[in-house]
């Protein structure tokens, strides 16, 4: 009986190891080849105050199956949570408003609402409602998320709102960043309507302040998001190579041998990248040659999350809502905090058990857009003090935090410039005309979990497709090079 077809996969992030379980799923052997010492990439948390705290993304979208959806199957269902009541803020104008209602990433479909949020001027909100009387704007193509948006509503709505709101997603720039790929919905509207603030008031059901959806719209776990790739590390352990980088691909006639920086080799019938652009760049320099140069310069912006415990002592009043976002022109250095014991109560549950007697509040603020290198050349202590400095601006903060926690993300976001969904086209094209060969994570699909995840089971089943064809027409003598994957 021919053994299980065996896959190795570059990357333990989220859709390295997703892509692993499906794998496994399917019936297929694999491996899993992960840079650092531990899996997991850019989800992770660590103690704060005694409590574990994500370190990276810390929700899903709900209204997206993907995560919920996998959640579910590995029976996570008991440590789903929600956030609590209470919104986002944006200090705009020297001051904390709330982000407006009827707006959909930042882009207004309520103008009194708009106006009575005061994130505006009172001349960038009349600029905001020329939109509805102006001539459509025509977009052939793809164009960049400031042009459109502000072309149809000003560039305070694209400063002040669109921006800070793409900002927590990408650390990008909105005249950089294609309106096809990062606001999708919004790129339909520009070519199908002619006013977009009334195309955004009719997809939010006439003027309602969320979408027509029912339901949360956002998700994590108990003991924050990471543990869902803690749980697929756990399942697919023995797979896991962890310190190790893939030196190089060596195609052979029959599948391929996979070198690692320790001279182990790993014979296999396919391999999956799903490891960072440059990396996938140098791996694919041989075998697809225009897919390489393609990724090769696909830009990353740098960041940093400065985590605090702080006694609630220190803040002037109850702090309301989860938190807020920061306009680049404000003069602060941080982009955006998270009151993160608001948002997730059972975080100020775990933080009142492990600490009784203390009333401990931990947030977390965000530093780094991209093209912001030299700021984030400060070290850790120079970066927690103007945290710190930002937060009393804003919220009157003062006194020490209990502890601090400073994680870097040196090349964590893909930028998605203007041309970003052709740039994907052609890589996957010239990768699909190597057999054995595929692609997947946050460079192509989208920087969310959810993306992350579909991204990952769209390319295995087309990747267990290709095998499986091959291995049908060779009549299965071919099938499982070596179910253990190692080469003397």
């Amino acid at each position: 009986m021919p053994e299980a077809p065996h896959v190795v996969v570059v990357g333990g992030g989220v859709s390295g190891l997703t892509a692993a379980h499906r794998l496994v799923g399917r019936g297929f052997t694999t491996t899993v080849v992960e840079t650092a010492d531990v899996p997991g990439g850019k989800l992770r948390a660590s103690p704060v105050a005694g409590v574990d705290v994500d370190a990276g993304a810390e929700a899903v979208l709900a209204r997206r199956p993907e995560a919920v959806d996998l959640f579910r199957e590995l029976g996570l269902d008991d440590r789903v949570v929600h956030p609590g009541p209470g919104g986002a803020a944006v200090y705009s104008r020297g001051r904390l408003r709330s982000l407006p209602k009827g707006q959909l990433m930042g882009v207004p479909g309520d103008l009194r609402a708009l106006a009575r949020s005061g994130v505006l001027s009172w001349a960038g909100t009349l600029r905001a409602g020329l939109d509805v009387v102006s001539p459509r704007t025509r977009v052939d193509g793809d164009v960049s998320v400031a042009a459109y948006v502000g072309s149809r509503m000003g560039q305070e709505v694209v400063d002040r709102l669109v921006e800070p709101l793409l900002g927590g997603v990408y650390a990008g720039r909105a005249d950089r960043l294609s309106l096809d790929s990062t606001l999708p919905q919004i790129a339909s509207m520009a070519r199908r309507d002619r006013s977009l603030l009334l195309a955004v008031r009719a997809a939010l059901g006439g003027g309602g302040a969320a979408p027509t959806k029912p339901g949360p719209v956002f998700a994590s776990l108990r003991g924050g998001v990471a543990g869902l790739v803690g749980e697929l590390a756990e399942r697919h352990s023995s797979s896991l190579r962890l310190g190790r980088r893939v030196r190089g691909l060596q195609r052979l006639p029959e599948g391929w041998r996979v070198h690692l920086d320790d001279d182990e080799r790993i014979s296999c019938d396919a391999v999956l990248l799903a490891c960072p652009a440059s990396e996938a760049s140098r791996l694919l320099a041989e075998h697809a040659p225009e897919a390489s140069r393609e990724l090769g310069g696909v830009e990353y912006a740098d960041m940093a999350l400065v985590t605090m415990a702080l006694p609630a002592s220190a803040f002037p009043g109850p702090l309301v809502g989860s938190g807020f976002l920061v306009p680049a022109g404000e003069g602060l250095t941080i982009k955006a905090a998270t009151f993160s014991s608001n948002k997730w109560p059972w975080l100020a549950e775990e933080l009142a058990r492990a600490n009784p007697g203390d009333e401990l509040v931990v947030l977390r603020c965000s530093i780094g857009r991209f093209g912001e290198d030299r700021i984030l050349e400060r070290s850790d202590e120079e970066l927690t003090r103007v945290a710190l400095r930002d937060l009393g601006t804003v919220t009157g903060v003062s006194g020490t935090p209990v502890q601090t926690r400073v994680t870097r993300w040196n090349g964590g976001l893909p930028q998605y410039d203007v041309g970003h969904a052709g740039l994907v086209e052609r890589v996957r094209s010239d990768v699909a005309r190597v057999p054995g060969l595929g692609v997947c994570g946050a460079v192509y699909g989208g920087v969310g979990i959810p993306a992350c995840i579909a991204d990952a089971d769209q390319e295995v089943a087309r990747l267990v497709d290709t095998l499986r064809t091959n291995i049908s027409t060779s009549g299965g003598d071919d099938a499982g090079t070596n179910q253990q994957g190692v080469n003397p």
